[in-house]
């Protein structure tokens, strides 16, 4: 690729080497079935873009930008995401692996994540404010110092979240789920 501003391309099935992203900007384009493991993202830019099945584990995702950008089926194992750039950052995540991953310090206010395996992830320092963790596994996932005021976890399972170290002003949980807040005091619910 020899452009550096790509708009309403399709790609497909395409295995992307370690600089064939680098400084460019793509803007509605759709990605299905890529891989992405050996890429250097290095000032990359993903505007109202799509990506289904696509891999990324294990990828460096440094200095790239990620507005409006939905992914679907995708994998994100081991992925370090502290490092995008966050201004004007939104992504939402459907049915995606993220285990391992880390949103270390990221402001994630309103970010979704539906049907995703989210287990071992780091969510320390991270502001996710109105975010949805809607049907997630969040096994063995570490929120300290979290901010989750109004987050939606009523639908999730295996996290255990402790409300004296983190800001959890109207955060929804089910009555299930009132386990993993209350773990720390070897308390037996019923």
């Amino acid at each position: 690729m020899s452009d550096k501003y790509i708009i309403a391309r399709e790609f497909s099935d395409r295995v992307f080497g370690e600089d064939d992203i680098m400084y460019r900007d793509y803007e509605r384009c759709t990605f299905t079935n890529c891989d992405f493991t050996q890429c250097d993202f290095l000032a990359v830019a993903f505007i109202d873009c799509i990506f289904i099945s696509c891999n990324f584990t294990e990828a460096k995702i440094n200095y790239v930008s990620l507005r409006d950008v939905l992914f679907t089926s995708c994998n994100f194992t081991g992925v370090n995401f502290a490092m995008v750039d966050a201004l004007l950052f939104k992504f939402e995540f459907k049915d995606c692996i993220l285990d391992y991953s880390k949103f270390y310090t990221l402001k994630m206010r309103g970010t979704q994540f539906t049907n995703c395996s989210i287990i071992a992830v780091d969510f320390m320092n991270a502001d996710i404010t109105d975010a949805v963790f809607d049907n997630c596994d969040l096994h063995k996932s570490v929120f300290s110092d979290t901010i989750a005021n109004k987050t939606d976890f009523t639908t999730s399972y295996n996290f255990i979240i402790d409300p004296e170290k983190n800001k959890l002003k109207k955060a929804k949980f089910s009555q299930a789920g009132l386990k993993g807040l209350l773990t720390k005091y070897d308390i037996v619910v019923k």
